[in-house]
């Protein structure tokens, strides 16, 4: 089976506050490895609209760190996989964690105040 995951990305890891990214790596997965990594800039964020725009990649999983669970909701209506609290690494370490079991995830829940912060 092809998996492709989604991971949102800020100055080469991952982004933080999940709606915010500069954009998003698009890694497809071939026989358990890194086949191709793609960045690929998305739209302006409006909610609800990233979960519908990343499936159209083809998506099976997101790898995210400060995720609403509206958004989760929404990924998992899109027949994706939402792992959130990943910790800020670059997609290819990601990835490589994900891939061998080793992804570490914490409670990140964000509450999309005025500053958008998320906690951590």
């Amino acid at each position: 089976m092809k998996q492709i995951i989604a991971i949102p990305m800020e100055n080469g890891v991952l982004c933080a506050h999940f709606g915010h990214c500069q954009y998003f790596a698009i890694v497809e997965i071939e026989n358990s490895e890194i086949a191709e990594i793609k960045e690929v800039v998305p739209p302006e964020h409006v909610p609800g609209l990233y979960p519908q725009w990343v499936a159209q990649f083809g998506v099976t999983d997101v790898i995210g760190g400060g995720m609403g669970q509206k958004a989760i909701d929404l990924f998992n209506q899109q027949n994706i996989n939402a792992f959130v609290g990943a910790p800020l690494k670059s997609a290819q370490e990601l990835v490589a964690d994900f891939l061998e079991n080793k992804l570490n995830l914490s409670a990140n829940y964000c509450n999309h105040d005025e500053n958008h912060s998320c906690g951590h």
